[in-house]
């Protein structure tokens, strides 16, 4: 049976389901537990906005609170799940991924490839990233094209409660080290999830809306203003075909190339800074192996190649909007 939860809530349920069904699953972070060296308090934190929060209680010495050294506990998280758990590490933001690159690029992502499928790391890495929050350019990074370029990680970016329980459930289940992306805006987002325990498979599009005049590739918090678009030129007659990423490594090719071919007009839409981006990965893969059905050039909307600002009218400006994605639609239509 689904009921309404939040994208939060989501989360929490995987994570409790998860943790029911397997012993070797812990939860491991900043603020998890007690927090400020308490652990054990009546009301648990469960990290800096709450996500885990019930845990500590409900799986007693599965639920860890750590130094604030991310480092540290990413690099407790790979060990683990190089002896036989499957660590859920959270960090606070993706913004401080920099100080546990050797961790997860040189250790967790090299294991299976150095050891010839002999070693596996099951370990699952969650981070908010994102604008929106007026966090300024320290706490407002989208990295996902960072770990999409190494080799051995899985990047999931769940757009909805649905995606984020199914999602998360197939990356605490996966062999492989994943880094679990969730835009810190789409906590409070609503949606019908159901109660039971499901995994949505990885390296799985989701079409989002159907169309036949354009296609809009995009993942994240980006789905929501691509389908506010898409709504709008409806209005006008235009049909656009959404497509929700889900996982950025694995990439499902197949149905960006087919949307692409049938189309004719492309349209990516990325937060993140243009340059390296999903986006233009996105582009090169169209215009690679679908450039003889384009009818115009692929267009981008990004973010500008610039840090993120903290004035709220300027981070405004700064982040991808609906308007802006149509705008890119009615110019390939153009």
């Amino acid at each position: 049976m689904a009921r309404k939860i939040t994208f939060s809530q989501a989360i929490n349920e995987a994570l409790s389901q998860e943790m029911a069904r397997d012993e070797s699953v812990i939860v491991m972070g900043e603020d998890n537990a007690g927090g400020a060296g308490s652990p054990g308090e009546q009301d648990a934190w469960g990290g800096v906005l709450g996500v885990t929060k019930g845990l500590f209680h409900k799986y007693p010495g599965r639920v860890l609170d750590t130094p604030l050294s991310e480092g540290g506990y990413i690099g407790a998280a790979v060990g683990a799940a190089a002896c036989g758990m499957r660590p859920v590490a959270e960090l606070m933001f993706i913004d401080f991924m920099g100080v546990c690159f050797d961790q997860i690029f040189n250790q967790a992502a090299k294991f299976r490839y150095m050891f010839g499928g002999k070693a596996v790391t099951p370990v699952v890495i969650r981070a908010m990233q994102g604008a929106g929050l007026r966090a300024a350019a320290q706490h407002s990074q989208m990295l996902t094209s960072l770990f999409t370029h190494i080799p051995g990680l899985k990047v999931v970016c769940p757009s909805t409660p649905y995606d984020a329980k199914g999602l998360l459930i197939q990356a605490i289940r996966d062999n492989d080290p994943v880094i679990f992306c969730e835009h810190k805006l789409l906590y409070g987002r609503e949606g019908d999830v159901p109660e039971a325990s499901y995994a949505i498979p990885f390296g799985e599009a989701n079409v989002v809306r159907e169309g036949d005049d354009a296609t809009i590739v995009t993942y994240g918090r980006m789905v929501h203003f691509a389908t506010d678009a898409a709504e709008k030129l409806a209005k006008d007659g235009i049909q656009v075909e959404v497509i929700d990423l889900r996982t950025t490594s694995p990439l499902d090719e197949e149905t960006i190339l087919e949307s692409a071919e049938r189309t004719g007009r492309v349209v990516v839409v990325d937060e993140a800074n243009p340059r390296c981006s999903i986006a233009t990965d996105i582009a090169a893969l169209v215009a690679q192996r679908a450039f003889h059905s384009l009818k115009a050039p692929i267009e981008l909307v990004t973010a500008p190649h610039t840090p993120a600002p903290f004035a709220g009218v300027l981070e405004d400006m700064y982040i991808p909007s609906a308007e802006k994605v149509a705008a890119a639609v009615l110019k390939v239509r153009s």
